[in-house]
């Protein structure tokens, strides 16, 4: 695993990092996102059937491909044993769903840190063989990146703590779940849910992490970049994979016409 990754130094990145959303548990779709050019790879592992053998298989994908994408796994829960399970398979970044607290944001860390500092188990992986395991001890402390999805009305009460706690790296608004909660669901505009945008972001900021966020469509994309944030999942694969195809569909029928 490198250090000094591009999900590690977003927060003074010059330019915000692009990346996409790969939810089919499918090795080739890892691989074919990783030759696109994005900054990163996010691996869902929450909201779809993607077993820890298969992420292995599409982190393979992603490293292999000619791009430089980073590994990004959004796992399902905090839940020690989640973590240890997929930190094993290699990833550069992991981001952890519905995190509320601080001492939420604080077991994260202890989970994924190797003792003394944390709790974590050292394991023969494909995080670690091939190397000296104590250099990948060493080395995984300085390279492992940790981001928390903020993503309900107590997460943004609760933003400041989150964002300064010791080994958390990064900060992502769900806004589709934090518009829900918030009971505002889909109303992007409206000022109470811009005031709570706003707050992430500056807490974020004060405390030296990133932020990011998700965008599923050019006015979208162009929106939110305006929040301020420092990483953006610009589309996810389902969504290109249907909207291409139905564009595609509508094309030839237009040009079937044409032609009569």
């Amino acid at each position: 695993m490198e250090t000094d990754t591009r999900l590690q130094n977003a927060a003074e990145a010059s330019r915000p990092l692009v990346g996409t959303w790969a939810t089919f548990p499918s090795p080739a779709v890892g691989e074919l996102l990783g030759e696109v050019g994005y900054d990163f790879v996010s691996v869902d592992a929450e909201h779809s059937p993607t077993s820890y053998e298969t992420m292995e298989n599409i982190l393979r994908g992603i490293d292999c491909a000619s791009g430089d994408s980073e590994a990004l796994v959004r796992v399902p829960d905090g839940d020690p044993t989640t973590l240890k399970k997929t930190l094993d398979l290699g990833p550069d970044a992991v981001l952890v769903p519905m995190v509320e607290t601080a001492e939420e944001a604080e077991a994260i860390v202890e989970a994924s840190r190797y003792p003394p500092e944390g709790r974590r188990g050292l394991g023969i992986s494909r995080a670690s063989y091939g190397r000296d395991l104590g250099e990948h001890v060493e080395t995984v402390e300085r390279s492992l990146v940790r981001h928390v999805q903020l993503e309900s009305e107590p997460a943004i009460e609760n933003a400041a703590e989150i964002a300064a706690v010791d080994g958390i790296d990064g900060v992502f608004i769900g806004p589709v779940d934090l518009s829900m909660s918030m009971d505002l669901f889909g109303e992007w505009e409206n000022e109470e849910f811009q005031a709570a945008i706003d707050e992430v972001v500056s807490v974020a900021h004060d405390a030296g992490v990133a932020v990011g966020t998700l965008a599923t469509t050019a006015e979208e994309r162009e929106a939110r970049l305006e929040w301020g944030v420092d990483y953006i999942i610009a589309g996810v694969d389902a969504v290109h994979l249907a909207e291409s195809a139905a564009a595609a569909l509508e094309h030839t029928h237009e040009a079937i016409d044409d032609a009569e």
